[in-house]
């Protein structure tokens, strides 16, 4: 007589895991801290590609089963060759993955049924800042919007809203890290 594994799935995401995951780091906060890393190289002109191999995480160095790499580069009007999306494109990439990431497994943990979501996001720059004509002008993002059209029950839209704002991606965006920068020769 064969046995059957009952999956306690919502939205795709194995709510037994999670919450193992979540009672786990509940114990030992250390088994939350992580360390995501890249590789970075120019490759020519304004093309570089970026190579994911690993991550630290659950007090260990862990493998992605495959690399990843990233390219990017910048449309002919800023030098570039539009081999790949630009950085800046790749930032509201990430925003929108790790948005709808959030906003999903956090709803699935509630028993939120999310069966379908989709989001439209758009960043403005004004180059002047990034091509130093306007010192005054900032050199990143000034304004994001995000748009999600989400298929689930209407009386959980504003509860959606909130759980988004569990994304690291968003809360690194408004909360300015402190990021440090070395050069050195090679």
């Amino acid at each position: 007589m064969a046995t059957q594994t009952t999956i306690n799935e919502v939205n795709g995401i194995d709510i037994d895991v999670l919450q193992t995951t979540v009672k786990n780091i509940q114990n030992d906060p250390d088994l939350g801290k992580c360390r995501f890393h890249v590789r970075n190289q120019w490759l020519e002109g304004n093309h570089n590609k970026t190579t994911i191999t690993s991550f630290y995480g659950a007090k260990q160095e862990n493998e992605h089963e495959h690399p990843f790499e990233l390219d990017a580069d910048e449309p002919p009007v800023l030098a570039g060759h539009d081999q790949a999306p630009n950085p800046v494109e790749h930032l509201l990439n990430a925003l929108a993955g790790c948005v709808t990431t959030s906003m999903v497994a956090h709803a699935a943990v509630r028993g939120i049924r999310i069966h379908e979501l989709e989001s439209e996001i758009e960043g403005h720059i004004d180059l002047r800042g990034f091509l130093g004509i306007a010192p005054d002008v900032p050199k990143g993002y000034t304004d994001i919007r995000m748009k999600f059209k989400v298929n689930a029950d209407t009386d959980d839209m504003e509860k959606l809203k909130k759980l988004a704002e569990y994304s690291p991606v968003y809360n690194t965006l408004i909360g300015s890290p402190n990021v440090e920068i070395q050069v050195e020769p090679k």
